[in-house]
């Protein structure tokens, strides 16, 4: 159930009702074997079929730049706003992220060109099956050797094996962590601090190759949409900036090249009051017969003692059910949560109870994760305003 139209339509909460994302069509895992395969590289499909192939590509991933939130705001993003009928190859659609709508994720779909049930990566924060740990998949902590938690190639790498330039320019904290290692490796890391060296150099290299694929990254977004808010100054004043960095990348691209400008998730404010922050720290009735808390506040994946499972699902239906989409782990993965199939490694480390926010209200744990309960911004789940991610396209 992936089409577009459904975003609006639906019922709440049974679960056929979750507005699925497009895994295959449309989603962020689709948009990088589309351009490699578009530029030769074997083994890998062009499945977003709106896109025309180009021999030299770059992707400028602006963290948290959800397609509601930029179609929001035209006055402080007028040259992105100006592309809008371009996303997703003229169409003037956006992708979908995939599930959860979380940054750590999304990276893994991109940089992979798979959906989290395969790659690995299916939350925030999930169990480790080998230790019984909840392991936080962005802050890679505690740690787990990368290879076999993500052992599948990256595009980059595949290009790279076929002769394509690949290269990523980030800043120079993310060159060596084991997110970069299991979602984004491959050719070569350019660290640089601002954001328009970051721009400069990634139209160099994408000059470098006759055949060349070139990613780049600006986090700060998400940061203060996270601290402050959507709704703030801080927020609006970097989404000037990025529109800024956007045009200065656009207007240096070489010939035979085209630029995709996108994002891993978008975000939602959430007000401090009870009614719509729930404390998972201060319910008895959520958190009998829960082992371990996972996810974030809108995507969580919860792992109950050994035999409640069945109990703790009926209860979070109970108490949530008309704010969340509440799935057992088989129903979330039968329904196509994380991708057409979910592998065997994958399974376990997938929440006992899969529960999706689809009212404006956040689950918190205000002992066990004071920081994250204080985010003002957040994402995860698979409302529009989360889920849509624009895909816009300038080419030379």
């Amino acid at each position: 159930m992936s089409q577009f139209s459904t975003w609006d339509d639906f019922e709440p909460l049974a679960l056929d009702t979750a507005p699925l994302p497009e895994y295959g069509t449309g989603s962020l895992a689709d948009l990088l074997p589309t351009v490699a395969a578009g530029m030769g590289v074997p083994g890998l499909t062009a499945t977003i079929t709106e896109l025309t192939a180009a021999d030299r590509v770059c992707v400028f991933l602006i963290d948290g730049l959800g397609w509601e939130q930029l179609r929001s705001h035209p006055d402080e993003a007028p040259y992105l706003t100006s592309l809008l009928g371009s996303s997703r190859g003229g169409t003037g659609r956006p992708l979908t992220a995939g599930y959860p709508a979380t940054t750590a994720t999304s990276l893994a779909s991109v940089g992979t060109g798979l959906p989290p049930g395969a790659h690995g990566l299916p939350g925030y924060a999930v169990r480790n099956p080998a230790t019984g740990e909840l392991m936080n998949q962005l802050r890679w902590h505690p740690y787990t050797p990368p290879r076999p938690w993500q052992p599948y190639p990256t595009v980059f790498q595949l290009a790279q094996r076929a002769g394509v330039h690949a290269a990523q320019v980030s800043s120079p904290a993310f060159q060596h962590t084991p997110l970069t290692k299991v979602a984004l490796s491959g050719g070569t890391f350019h660290g640089r601090l601002t954001g328009e060296e970051r721009m400069d150099l990634a139209a160099a290299q994408l000059a470098a190759g006759d055949r060349a694929l070139v990613y780049t990254y600006y986090a700060e977004l998400d940061g203060s949409g996270h601290r402050y808010g959507i709704a703030s100054d801080t927020w609006r004043g970097q989404l000037m900036y990025v529109d800024r960095l956007a045009q200065r990348l656009a207007e240096q691209l070489p010939p035979r090249s085209a630029l995709y400008v996108t994002a891993d998730h978008g975000m939602v404010d959430i007000p401090f009051d009870e009614r719509h922050r729930i404390d998972f720290d201060e319910d008895w009735e959520l958190s009998a017969g829960v082992a371990l808390l996972g996810g974030e506040g809108r995507a969580r994946h919860v792992y109950a003692v050994p035999g409640a499972e069945n109990d703790v699902l009926t209860c979070w239906r109970e108490v949530l059910g008309e704010q969340f989409w509440v799935a057992s782990r088989d129903e979330a993965v039968a329904a196509g949560w994380f991708g057409p199939q979910v592998d065997e490694r994958v399974y376990p480390r997938i929440g006992d109870v899969v529960a999706a926010a689809h009212h404006d209200v956040l689950l918190i744990a205000s002992e066990r994760e004071p920081k994250e309960s204080a985010l003002v911004g957040n994402h995860g789940s698979m409302t529009p305003a989360e889920q849509l991610v624009p895909l816009l396209e300038v080419r030379s």
